[in-house]
């Protein structure tokens, strides 16, 4: 019976060598799989909202980050000037202006 309980802590006693190992592939798989589900989606996100926001023109519909619509009545380099309704403009920054409302503004 002794030998038995000698033999169970020898071998609990003994490390396996897998272990410090496992936690580095385990940790480095996780930082792969969060690279390509979470950063490298944001990334494409942004580069296609800064591809958007260079290629404003006049007479575009947007709408704006606090959920303004209207139609660009002129663009410099740092801002857009919307006209919101008549003859109501208001100037905001490029970054403020999210996505392109034409289908939005034409189902109305």
């Amino acid at each position: 019976m002794n030998f038995l309980l000698l033999d169970a802590a020898d071998a609990a006693a003994q490390p396996t060598g897998l272990g410090g190992n496992m936690t580095w592939i385990m940790l480095i798989a996780i930082f792969v799989v969060m690279y390509f589900f979470m950063i490298r989606p944001q990334q494409r996100r942004q580069k296609e909202l800064r591809k958007f926001r260079e290629s404003l023109q006049k007479g575009d519909k947007v709408v704006t980050v606090g959920g303004i619509y209207g139609v660009i009545s002129e663009v410099k380099d740092s801002y857009v000037l919307i006209e919101v309704d008549g003859n109501v403009r208001i100037r905001f920054d490029k970054s403020s202006v999210l996505k392109d409302s034409t289908d939005l503004i034409q189902a109305k």
